[in-house]
């Protein structure tokens, strides 16, 4: 598995993982922090490792070819 399909494929999971604790965790208490606002960072994390992959496998794919004007 190349970066970029490895960087998405955990961006993916951790986003997902993320979205069920913001929204499954929300009677739950911890004695150091919510569930809820762990799931919100998870999220973040993912959406970065998301981005990092598109970006990643933009750069892979060669030069873009554009137009002049």
């Amino acid at each position: 598995m190349n970066r970029p399909s490895r960087n998405l494929t955990e961006g993916s999971v951790t986003l997902l993982v993320g979205l069920a604790l913001r929204l499954f965790t929300e009677g739950v208490e911890t004695p150091v922090f919510t569930l809820t606002k762990v799931g919100a960072v998870l999220m973040v994390v993912g959406g970065v490792l998301l981005l990092t992959g598109l970006v990643q496998a933009v750069r892979a794919s060669g030069p873009v070819v554009g137009r002049r004007g």
